[in-house]
């Protein structure tokens, strides 16, 4: 019985010391190493990205709780949804949306090697500016939308969508071999059991938005859509650079996310 203990409390803190990476990796949250993590600031992510649905939801349960606080201080839904979206963006530092205006200013490199220069520059241009507005108003004015119809709902789709979307953000990874010999899209191993366990969490997330009365059809729907969405990211990718880098990955979050909240929004 002790051994049988001891096994599950095992089992218990490698789940939640993988929960606690991803949300290091994730987001800025002040998150304190704990006395039962091994490696709590560890640099391989792809060996804990079990848990990073779970990660994610917990991300979008800030925007939810934002969301839910703002209305019931009679704010209107269209600030409330305004600031639900930039709590996301809060709490990531802006993790993801650096990833695609990165991502949108490399299509105007007239070369690979050019391409993958544009993606390191930390400065912005005009095709990353403009892309991470369209995806800050996009999912500003769809959460208001479906926000008005069902609060409950917004709120669930902000925690799924959460976990959904950044787990979807590891296709290219998986995919794609890395572009170049460095940096986060390097160190990612497509191989490892713990994507197909991250798969299996970010499906069962997907069904959350179930509880306040979304159609299974319409579930599947933004999951089909926001997937296709992201291999289309995959493939210009492809073309691009050959292969695959952490600002793809980060553009493929900001495009599963968008389609999500599209789909939601939509009127069938």
């Amino acid at each position: 019985m002790d051994s049988y203990l001891t096994t599950v409390r095992r089992v218990i803190s490698e789940f939640v010391a993988d929960l606690l990476a991803c949300l290091r990796f994730y987001s800025r949250l002040p998150i304190p190493p704990f006395e039962f993590e091994q490696n709590p600031y560890g640099s391989e992510i792809t060996a804990r990205i079990k848990m990073l649905p779970f990660a994610g939801a917990l991300i979008g349960g800030f925007g939810a709780l934002t969301l839910l606080s703002s209305n019931a201080l009679g704010l209107a839904l269209p600030l409330a949804a305004t600031l639900a979206i930039l709590c996301l963006v809060a709490v990531t530092g802006a993790f993801h949306e650096d990833g695609l205006a990165d991502f949108a200013d490399s299509t105007g490199g007239a070369t690979r090697e050019t391409r993958l220069e544009i993606l390191k520059d930390s400065r912005i241009g005009t095709f990353g500016t403009m892309a991470v507005i369209g995806s800050v108003l996009l999912r500003v004015l769809s959460l208001w939308i479906f926000a008005r119809h069902n609060l409950a709902l917004a709120s669930l789709v902000l925690i799924a969508t959460g976990g959904v979307s950044r787990t979807l953000g590891l296709l290219p990874l998986v995919l794609l071999p890395p572009a170049r010999a460095e940096g986060a899209g390097f160190s990612a191993k497509s191989d490892q059991p713990p994507l197909r366990v991250a798969a299996l969490f970010a499906f069962a997330l997907s069904l959350l938005p179930m509880l306040a009365g979304a159609s299974l059809w319409r579930v599947l729907n933004a999951l089909v859509c926001s997937t296709v969405a992201v291999y289309g990211v995959t493939i210009l990718a492809r073309r691009l650079f050959n292969g695959q880098t952490g600002d793809v990955a980060g553009a493929a979050q900001q495009v599963a996310e968008v389609t999500t909240y599209l789909i939601f929004a939509a009127r069938f």
